[in-house]
């Protein structure tokens, strides 16, 4: 019989309420299933986080990816409004994932077989289900899911994608993602980088 570990395993990357399935996270105290959009519908090319590097106090949420994102929305990002006007698979409510949804995202569905990151608190996620430890250079593996296997229909760049989540204390930049080995760090709001689409489901 699979423990519940394995089970979750298993069934990353396959499809789930409109896109596919990423991993669970805590908002607040309530769990939730993470859901990327797909690639083609959801993925946005290089563009900035905000122009003008305006400051957004409302998207600061290391979790909430769209409180964030409806902050960003009302503050003027173009790329925060594309992200809530989205429409795929009859659903409404896609929104830009936070620091701390990136990190699921990168370590469940990890396009590339290069060593992780170990700077810093790279793999530290209070946020996930269940909270993770520090990330070694083999762990995690490149993902089970094919078709988010680099070169596959639905994998992630191996580049830099945008978070929702403005820095804390330096408020002309914004965390991102790197798909490349892990790391998370912060870049100024006018940078051009990639962004993903994802909505959540209560469990």
């Amino acid at each position: 019989m699979k423990s519940s570990i394995e089970e979750i395993t298993a069934i990353l990357g396959t499809s789930m309420d409109g896109g596919f399935y990423a991993g669970r996270i805590y908002v607040g105290e309530q769990p939730f299933a993470l859901i990327v959009a797909p690639k083609t519908e959801g993925e946005h090319d290089e563009t900035k986080w905000i122009a003008e590097y305006k400051d957004v106090p409302g998207s600061l949420s290391y979790f909430d990816g769209l409180a964030n994102t409806k902050a960003m929305a009302e503050a003027g990002s173009k790329l925060a409004k594309w992200a809530l006007d989205l429409r795929i698979g009859g659903l409404d409510d896609w929104y830009l994932p936070a620091q701390d949804e990136m990190e699921i995202i990168y370590r469940n569905l990890k396009p590339t077989a290069q060593p992780n990151s170990c700077y810093a608190r790279s793999g530290i996620n209070l946020s996930a289900i269940t909270p993770t430890r520090p990330y070694t250079p083999d762990f995690p593996l490149q993902t089970p899911a094919e078709a988010f296997r680099a070169g596959g229909e639905q994998a992630f760049e191996a580049e830099w994608y945008w978070s929702s989540t403005q820095h804390a204390s330096a408020s002309v930049n914004s965390w991102y993602q790197d798909f490349i080995n892990g790391y998370q760090d912060d870049h100024g709001k006018s940078a051009e980088l990639r962004a993903r689409a994802v909505r959540r489901l209560p469990i």
